[in-house]
């Protein structure tokens, strides 16, 4: 028997373009703490892995800054091959860890959205929470996004545009749907997006526009920011497919 959220998708309404942009904005008075303590973990994380990247090619990039000017220079490397498969797996393996955390970060996010919304005082629980029991769908989830976007990009990038579509919306049925499967999720993302995706496109790109303007407050701002495409995307779910338990919704994540 197929799950009812494919039902809820198919009987959806289409989204407000104008309406979803106004409640959003609206929303980020209540909500840009969070948004910033969400945006401050999440770069925490981003920091050890950028170290690891960088720090073992660190004698190459030293030797390009030391001879920077010079158009005859030619870098030396001398790593054998070895080392740059064991660089590439550990890079891929640490990526995927910190791709994790952030997912399950966003889910959170998701949750304070919903009780923020329902004007809600209960605690949302840890910030990584959805971790828990969930760590193989996380994992999955992710290496089939990632492999959706690489074939999207290997077909003249032209599908880049259409799949990011449905690759936003995994997050958001991830934290209101625990019960689905990988495959379902994926399904449930691209029927979703598909069946509405010039409205969700628009509404993404403009709001990812917006989120850029961190940049302009010293970067400080970029913490609150990066997290307002979110938003949207919670009452895109919202004004579609809506929730069909109050309580399920809210006690889920914990």
């Amino acid at each position: 028997m197929e799950h009812p959220i494919f039902d809820r998708i198919e009987n959806a309404r289409k989204p407000d373009f104008g309406n979803i942009l106004t409640k959003t904005f609206d929303s980020i008075k209540i909500l840009w703490q969070p948004a910033l303590y969400h945006g401050l973990i999440s770069m925490l994380f981003m920091i050890p892995f950028l170290i690891l990247v960088y720090v073992p090619l660190a004698p190459m990039y030293i030797g390009l800054f030391k001879n920077l000017g010079d158009p005859y220079y030619q870098p030396e490397i001398n790593f054998p091959v070895s080392f740059w498969v064991g660089y590439t797996l550990g890079v891929f393996v640490i990526a995927l860890l910190v791709q994790l955390f952030s997912f399950s970060l966003v889910a959170h996010f998701y949750k304070v959205i919903r009780l923020k919304d329902l004007g809600s005082t209960e605690d949302p629980g840890g910030y990584f929470s959805y971790v828990k029991g969930n760590i193989g769908k996380i994992l999955v989830l992710n290496l089939a996004a990632m492999g959706i976007a690489i074939v999207a990009a290997l077909l003249c990038y032209l599908p880049v545009f259409y799949v990011m579509v449905p690759l936003q919306l995994f997050a958001v049925l991830f934290a209101f749907n625990q019960d689905l499967s990988v495959s379902q999720l994926i399904k449930a993302a691209f029927k979703l997006g598909h069946k509405f995706w010039l409205v969700i496109f628009g509404i993404i790109l403009l709001s990812s526009m917006i989120a850029q303007l961190g940049v302009l407050l010293c970067f400080v701002g970029v913490f609150i920011t990066q997290l307002f495409v979110h938003i949207p995307i919670y009452y895109i779910y919202k004004d579609t497919i809506g929730f069909s338990s109050e309580e399920n919704v809210i006690t889920q994540g914990n």
